[in-house]
């Protein structure tokens, strides 16, 4: 909780200092800030928090996860024992369980609460992994889900937005009229528009690269989660054979960045840190408590 916190407040004040820098360089005064700052908030925050509410229903929904409500085989059985004991050990409610059709080895977590979340795997999972592996990607999950980690991503991507919006038309407002004159009636043009379109577009890329560091470093803090909950070796075979079986993950989008091993991106935009990175990280690391 202090570091969702620490997160969001450090966030929002780095926020609050670059557009002050910005506005002071470009001579905005204050008083006309308050309206957009509002505007941007709404849009900003609204629709990562609406994301973040119907994350779980979306995400049976596009993956068609099916829960476990009765074990229908002793899989299943083990599934939902396996959850329910690490959620004990991590202090969150039992989450949901579902299996969703899917070749590649994957699992994810969502939920706008951590005592209300869902735990899905992929059929691959289940048929390409060892007990002892998939145990520690179970525990991979529940730590996700036990740092907050939904949750947190939901806040810095709403101050991200917010950012994105105002900056976008901060600067947007500066160059139209540095390219317009003194424009008669004295209101905005439609290249305005046009370069604030842009301008978030261009702002927008550089708010994607910092949610995606972000997420690098939560799997590192999960994969030594998983350690914890299910044996740090276990943790490490798992992240091996997904080294041996990865395939193109078939998440949605919206989903991908969850799953325990993520889709291909450059670098700066990956979701998740390469494997071998992930793997040095639980052999050089003592164990961490989640």
């Amino acid at each position: 909780m202090f570091s969702r916190i620490a997160l969001f407040l450090l966030t929002n004040f780095a926020v609050l200092i670059l557009a002050g820098i910005v506005m002071s360089v470009l001579g905005v005064n204050p008083n006309q800030m308050s309206g957009l700052l509002v505007f941007a908030a709404i849009f900003g925050f609204g629709g990562s928090f609406i994301s973040l509410l119907l994350s779980k229903f979306m995400a049976k929904r596009s993956t068609g996860a099916v829960v476990i409500t009765e074990p229908r085989n002793p899989t299943e059985r083990w599934l939902l024992a396996t959850v329910e004991r690490q959620a004990r050990e991590a202090g969150i409610g039992m989450p949901e369980v579902a299996v969703y059709e899917g070749p590649e080895i994957n699992a994810f977590a969502t939920g706008a609460n951590r005592n209300k979340a869902l735990v899905a795997v992929s059929t691959g999972l289940l048929h390409n992994m060892s007990e002892d592996e998939a145990e520690a990607v179970l525990g991979h999950e529940i730590a996700h889900v036990a740092n907050g980690d939904m949750i947190t991503m939901a806040l810095l991507q709403g101050v991200l937005n917010t950012f994105v919006i105002v900056l976008a038309r901060i600067v947007g407002g500066f160059i139209d009229s540095a390219l317009s004159g003194n424009r008669e009636g004295g209101g905005r043009g439609f290249a305005y528009y046009i370069i604030v379109f842009v301008l978030e577009m261009v702002f927008g890329l550089f708010a994607t690269m910092i949610s995606m560091w972000f997420s690098r470093h939560r799997e590192f803090r999960a994969d030594a989660g998983g350690a914890h909950l299910a044996g740090r070796q276990k943790m490490i075979a798992a992240l091996e054979r997904l080294k041996v079986n990865h395939g193109q993950s078939t998440l949605p989008t919206q989903i991908a960045a969850f799953g325990i091993a993520g889709g291909a991106a450059k670098k700066l935009f990956m979701s998740h840190p390469p494997l071998d990175e992930r793997i040095a990280a639980l052999r050089a690391a003592n164990n961490t408590v989640v």
